[in-house]
C-alpha cells in the first residue's frame, strides 16, 4: 500500500456499494470512486490545499466537487449508519458510550466567509449549513469544537460541530437524539447502557434524562454541586453515585481524539463550511468502523 492509498481492499469492498457511481450524464468525469475517496483522505491527512493534491488523483476540482456534493447529500452519514448497523448485528458495538469534545483551531482560510453575528448552529439538520459556519471565538481565537459519542471501544457513533465557545453539557442531549443504530427487525437502538462523561456533563437535567430512559450516568459530581447539595440538607437530595471502575473506561474518547487529530486537516480547520468539515470527521469514523469490520474473521 503506497502513501497515496489508505483503504485496504477489504475496507473498500465494504463501503463501495454505498457510494455514488458514474451516471453517464455530462460533466467532468472521474476515473473511479476509490480514487476520489483516496484523494479526500489524502487531503485531510496531510492538511494541504485542494489545489496541491498530487496529479495521481486527477483534477483537484473534481475531488473537491465530489466531497462537497457528498457532504450536502449526507452520503458519509448513510455509510456510517450502515456500518454501525452491521457491527451491531455482529455484537461489535459496546453500548457503554463515552462523550466529550475537542477544539480545532480555525485557519484564516476557513474564516473569510460572511457570518451572521449571534446566529446559532443547527444540531438536528445535519445537511444545512449553519449561519455561523460552526466557527466561534474562544480564548485561543477562532475555533471549532467537535462533539462525539463513541462506543466502549472508542469508535465514533455520533459527531456534531459547534463554534469553539459552545459548552459541552448542552450538546449531550442533541448527541443522544442523533444516536440511531438500525437493527434487522424492529426499531433502531437509541438508548445506551451507560454514558461516561467528565464533570462538565454533570447536571440534574442530564441525569434525569438518562435515568428515565434506562441509562446509567457515569459522571462525577463537581465540588461546587456537592457543596450546594450539602447546604440544602435533606432538600438537596441523595449523593450522586459514581461507578469508579466503569469511569476508567472514559479514556477511550481521549484516545479517539488523538487518532482523529492525526489528520492535519481535522486538527486544524481549513474548510469554510461546517458541513464539509464535518463530512471529513464522519469519513474518519467510516474508516475506523470499516477497519473493525474488515478485521473481524
Amino acid at each position: 500500500m503506497s502513501r497515496f492509498q489508505m483503504l485496504s481492499d477489504a475496507q473498500w469492498e465494504l463501503i463501495a456499494p454505498m457510494l455514488p457511481t458514474r451516471t453517464g450524464r455530462a460533466g467532468r468525469p472521474f476515473s473511479d470512486a476509490r480514487t476520489m475517496v483516496e484523494a479526500i483522505i489524502y487531503r485531510y491527512r496531510c492538511g494541504i490545499p485542494w489545489r496541491d493534491l498530487p496529479e495521481v488523483y486527477g483534477p483537484w476540482q473534481t475531488v473537491w466537487t465530489w466531497h462537497r456534493w457528498m457532504a450536502a447529500e449526507g452520503t458519509w452519514d448513510a455509510v456510517l449508519a450502515k456500518l454501525t448497523a452491521a457491527a451491531d448485528a455482529q455484537g461489535l458495538v459496546d453500548w457503554s458510550v463515552s462523550v466529550d469534545s475537542t477544539i480545532a483551531r480555525a485557519h484564516q482560510h476557513a474564516t473569510n466567509t460572511r457570518s451572521l453575528t449571534g446566529a446559532g448552529s443547527s444540531y438536528k439538520n445535519l445537511r444545512e449549513e449553519p449561519a455561523d459556519h460552526g466557527i466561534g471565538r474562544s480564548r485561543g481565537g477562532l475555533s471549532t469544537k467537535i462533539h462525539q459519542l463513541v462506543d466502549g471501544a472508542g469508535l465514533p457513533l455520533v459527531s456534531l460541530i459547534t463554534p469553539g465557545q459552545a459548552g459541552d453539557s448542552p450538546m449531550l442531549l442533541p448527541l443522544l437524539e442523533q444516536l440511531r443504530v438500525a437493527r434487522p427487525a424492529g426499531r433502531p437502538r437509541t438508548r445506551p447502557d451507560a454514558v461516561l462523561g467528565d464533570k462538565a456533563y454533570s447536571s440534574r437535567a442530564i441525569r434525569t434524562h438518562l435515568r428515565t430512559r434506562g441509562g446509567k450516568a457515569v459522571i462525577p459530581e463537581p465540588s461546587d454541586q456537592q457543596g450546594h447539595r450539602k447546604r440544602r440538607g435533606s432538600r438537596g437530595g441523595r449523593p450522586v453515585g459514581l461507578d469508579a471502575a466503569a469511569y476508567k473506561g472514559r479514556n477511550v474518547i481521549e484516545r479517539q481524539y488523538a487518532q482523529l487529530k492525526q489528520w492535519r486537516g481535522l486538527a486544524t480547520r481549513y474548510d469554510k463550511y461546517a458541513i464539509v468539515y464535518r463530512a471529513a470527521v464522519i469519513l474518519k469514523a467510516v474508516l475506523a468502523w470499516s477497519k473493525r469490520l474488515s478485521d473481524t474473521p
